[in-house]
């Protein structure tokens, strides 16, 4: 796949539509310097090259109920090419999985968990994610305090 190269002026776009994905042309305009046309055309352009994959609203886990996170390692106990599709499939239809990473290291994946209670925690573990034939060992650390949970990119490293 070819690499779009970008200018300062798409890194301001990119960067407004990280902080505020519901920004619009007009208000681009004003930040970056360029006419709502000019980046309303930039903006397609991020699209198509791929660089933009979507827009979301950020919405806060605690006070929709969700006051448990817990990080979770899971280690396999087949590895081959089936293996991982089938745990895969299990993880996209786990709804308490927020993000899931095959990961190097001790543990296969790491997973991103956020439910409601610890009560709610402990059946995921216990009920679907051990009993799960593929998993040969859960470990699992429970997230007291959030430090930095930010999810776009410092787009002054490219």
């Amino acid at each position: 796949m070819h690499e779009m190269r970008i200018d300062r002026y798409d890194r301001a776009i990119l960067d407004a539509l990280q902080r505020d994905g519901a920004m619009t042309n007009a208000g681009l305009s004003e930040l970056v310097n360029l006419s709502a046309s000019q980046c309303s055309r930039r903006r397609a352009a991020l699209e198509a090259a791929g660089l933009i994959e979507g827009y979301e609203a950020r919405l806060s886990a605690a006070r929709l109920g969700f006051g448990l996170r817990a990080i979770v390692r899971v280690s396999l106990k087949d590895h081959g090419r089936g293996a991982d599709q089938d745990f895969a499939r299990f993880i996209d239809t786990s709804g308490e999985v927020v993000s899931a990473f095959s990961v190097s290291g001790d543990a296969d994946y790491v997973l991103d968990v956020h439910v409601p209670d610890l009560a709610a925690f402990a059946e995921f573990v216990h009920d679907r994610l051990l009993p799960h034939p593929l998993v040969n060992q859960v470990q699992s650390e429970i997230v007291l305090k959030t430090l930095k949970d930010r999810q776009g990119l410092d787009l002054s490293m490219v």
